[in-house]
């Protein structure tokens, strides 16, 4: 304990310091998209040059959060959120099976690609960027795109735009080293500062629970102290940053475990990377925040959190 102990001293400098980067073709993270729905979304995010996988897996992730029975209170429905007159007029049927079926995945995931590129199509020939115009016209109309002469003023456009542009990042493979978190060693301070705390699920460390948290509230707290708001729920804090290989870690990193290792839905655990194939971990009921390996059978990836992508992420109440 002693060693695991120095070993963050250590690598609390270093998670400031180091910088890289790289760019290139985009393909899906491992596991980000449910296995059920990951060959759809590779074969239809590739319908036009206006979008790719990691761009679609991000607006189904946003607009339904993986849910193909999803209904919001203005009646959009299923796991893409068509409203039944855009679905009238734009679902397809995807699967070729003879119907078109908005609660059917395999009708609605290919009718948001067709739908996006549709859209792009009517503005392609505005200046800028197609993608961010194309999402612009999708959530302003194509008339106010063209009449800007790109992303319109209008603030909840230019959300909507920054906030899908910020999640497709946490949906693609990395290509390249990813860029070191500037916020991690503060996280890592504080995480360091609650070992030996007792864990309570469902804690937050609050002064009513003795200042006792589980995983996520950890996670949370810790990255809190860096003003970087990540959501509660451990299995959408995956989703805020891109993802580092497993020899490719930094302290800092977020490292989860699933029961589904194909699955980031089915995470049902967080950790905070420290260097050296340790986490600190609340790990479970009748335990306390500690030093643990992360080698485990269960273990998924890990994400490095960055502002912008924990502040594109829908927010959930409950604990995990």
């Amino acid at each position: 304990m002693c060693f695991v102990a120095l070993l963050v001293v250590g690598t609390y400098s270093a998670a400031a310091g180091l910088g890289a980067g790289g760019g290139g073709a985009v393909a899906l993270a491992k596991g980000a998209v449910p296995a059920k729905y990951q060959a759809l979304v590779e074969k239809w995010g590739n319908l036009c040059p206006a979008i790719n996988p990691a761009l679609l897996a991000a607006q189904l992730y946003q607009e339904s959060g993986w849910n193909p029975r999803a209904e919001s209170p203005a009646a959009a429905q299923g796991i893409a959120q068509f409203i039944p007159g855009t679905w009238a007029g734009h679902g397809i049927d995807g699967d070729g099976d003879g119907d078109r079926d908005v609660w059917d995945p395999a009708d609605a995931i290919p009718s948001a690609a067709s739908y996006d590129c549709e859209i792009a199509g009517y503005v392609k020939k505005v200046p800028g960027d197609p993608t961010d115009n194309m999402l612009a016209a999708y959530n302003a109309g194509a008339y106010r795109v063209i009449k800007a002469g790109g992303v319109p003023d209008i603030s909840e456009t230019q959300n909507y735009v920054t906030i899908i542009r910020t999640l497709e990042k946490s949906f693609a493979r990395p290509v390249g080293r990813v860029q070191p978190s500037q916020q991690a060693a503060g996280a890592i301070y504080f995480a360091q500062k609650k070992l030996g705390t007792p864990y309570l699920w469902g804690g937050n460390g609050t002064p009513e629970q003795n200042g006792r948290f589980d995983c996520s509230g950890l996670t949370q707290a810790a990255y809190r102290t860096v003003d970087i708001e990540l959501p509660r729920v451990a299995n959408d804090q995956y989703n805020a940053g891109p993802h580092p290989s497993r020899d490719e870690l930094l302290p800092g990193d977020l490292v989860f475990f699933s029961n589904d290792l194909s699955n980031s839905r089915a995470i049902h655990h967080v950790g905070i990377y420290v260097g050296g194939g340790y986490m600190i971990n609340a790990p479970y009921t009748g335990a306390v925040i500690r030093f643990d390996k992360i080698d485990a059978a269960d273990y998924f990836g890990a994400t490095r959190v960055t502002k912008d992508g924990a502040a594109a992420l829908p927010r959930n109440g409950s604990a995990a």
